[in-house]
């Protein structure tokens, strides 16, 4: 009887080293089960996650235009490459870019963009789904509804999502307190962005879905205002009320290459991309990315130059691995799940003095008979800075009083609660405002929450607009003047 006994040993030990070992080969596209005979019938957990019969669906979106603004757009090719090496479909991925920096004559390196000091090029074979005067909110609004009807111009390319689908939104630009930029006026308000949010929820055209964000404060777009039960898990570059950071830049390090006057990356995603780039994303889940992301965004938990990374709405997708929203690369396939990535502490800056930076290295490499040009531009910008500043300034004191005004304009509301009660009021006060005193460029969207706090306090219009006149008067003037092209 030992004989019988012992051949029965022997095929339960071999079906234990077969079961997690044996059975499972890995494919481009994930992991692919050859079942032997032996085990056929004894049910097996998969280790991740499979698609199913669900789709991943990338949209990309860079909300900037110009050479100053560089980074926007590398952060968008970098982001596209990923997601093209995880095995996603160009048809299953849309573009947003203005498209003006790779043959900019500013480019040190025509027909390149670069993401990172010694990286290659990320624009090659990126799709031009939407650029230039295409890159805009309605079309934004449109392609991630999956409304083919309501595009205009571009590829005509949409999110057309099923109900097992996926869908990764990636969305970088410069921001303000409920507010992100587009290259065409008007900008993308948080109200108007969440509904799209909710009606695409409606339309059951989708399983889950992950936002990535980087704008300064952009943390105010979800905050007290993407609902929990939309399965939609939304990650912020920054708090409501506090910047975002850039890194990569020319004297900082470690520097843009020393021919490059601007700089290549934002800290949040360059963070997200390297991170992606060094892990095995069938084994790395959400949680674990964003825990990395989280640490070096905030400089190691410093926050000096760094800010904080936000969570909202359905944190249940957490646990799920990276690549059913960013695909995977086989290459990475023996790759660590959850190392920690060793960085040196890196310099960073406010992403708002991006554009300053840019005019002062343009004006040091400047040839003496383009200097006073480029002198010209720095001081057109700091004056209007200085003009945006002192406006608002005057404003709280003629509507709250000089002991009180300030501070009232720049308070920021508790956790869970919205940037403003009433959305209206808040984008007809920013009109108001663009009327009498200029465009808020880019530098001025961080007044957005004087104009939210304004109408918090139930600010008369008349009272406003009296204020508005007497503070800017006669200042709707010069390369900042609105005329009638407002940002909300």
């Amino acid at each position: 009887m030992a004989g019988p006994r012992l051949i029965i040993i022997i095929c339960l030990l071999l079906v234990l080293v077969i079961l997690p070992n044996g059975a499972a080969a890995i494919t481009g596209s994930g992991y692919r089960w050859d079942w032997d005979p032996l085990i056929e019938s004894v049910p097996v957990d998969l280790e991740n996650e499979e698609l199913g019969n669900g789709t991943t669906w990338a949209l990309l979106v860079a909300g900037s235009k110009g050479f100053a603004s560089y980074r926007h757009q590398a952060n968008v090719c970098h982001a596209y490459q990923i997601l093209k090496r995880g095995g996603l479909k160009d048809e299953n991925i849309v573009v947003f870019m203005y498209d003006d920096i790779a043959t900019c004559d500013e480019n040190p390196r025509p027909g390149i963009i670069i993401h990172h000091p010694d990286g290659g090029d990320v624009y090659a074979g990126v799709p031009k789904d939407y650029t230039g005067e295409d890159v805009n909110v309605d079309n934004f609004f449109a392609v991630l509804l999956g409304d083919t009807s309501l595009v205009k111009g571009g590829s005509g390319k949409v999110v057309d999502s099923k109900p097992d689908d996926r869908i990764f939104l990636y969305y970088t630009d410069h921001g303000g307190a409920g507010l992100l930029g587009m290259p065409e006026k008007p900008y993308v308000v948080a109200n108007d962005f969440i509904e799209v949010l909710k009606k695409k929820h409606a339309m059951g055209t989708y399983k889950e879905m992950v936002i990535y964000l980087e704008a300064c404060e952009s943390g105010s777009i979800f905050e007290g205002m993407l609902p929990k039960d939309l399965n939609i898990y939304a990650i912020t570059s920054a708090k409501p009320e506090e910047p975002s950071y850039i890194i990569y830049c020319p004297d900082m390090d470690p520097p843009s290459p020393p021919e490059y006057t601007t700089c290549l990356g934002d800290l949040f995603s360059v963070a997200w991309m390297e991170d992606s780039e060094t892990h095995n994303l069938k084994k790395e889940s959400v949680e674990q990315q964003i825990k990395k992301v989280k640490e070096r965004t905030s400089m190691f938990g410093t926050y000096i130059n760094g800010s904080h990374v936000m969570e909202y709405g359905t944190k249940d997708i957490k646990p799920e691995k990276v690549y059913l929203y960013q695909g995977f690369n086989p290459e990475n396939v023996n790759l660590p799940a959850n190392s920690p990535i060793h960085f040196h502490n890196t310099d960073a800056v406010d992403q708002r003095d991006a554009d300053l930076i840019f005019l002062w290295h343009k004006y040091k490499r400047s040839h003496v008979s383009k200097k006073a040009e480029a002198l010209q531009q720095i001081t057109k910008n700091l004056r209007h800075r200085a003009h945006l500043d002192s406006s608002i300034d005057m404003i709280g004191v003629l509507l709250f009083g000089p002991q009180n005004g300030r501070s009232i304009l720049r308070l920021a509301r508790g956790p869970d609660l919205p940037l403003v009660d009433d959305w209206d009021c808040l984008k007809h006060t920013t009109r108001v405002f663009e009327k009498h005193c200029g465009l808020l460029n880019e530098y001025g969207m961080k007044h957005m929450r004087a104009f939210a706090n304004i109408c918090n306090n139930l600010v008369n219009v008349t009272e406003l607009e009296e204020a508005l006149i007497a503070a800017c008067g006669g200042k709707n003037l010069g390369p900042y003047a609105s005329f009638g092209a407002y940002s909300v």
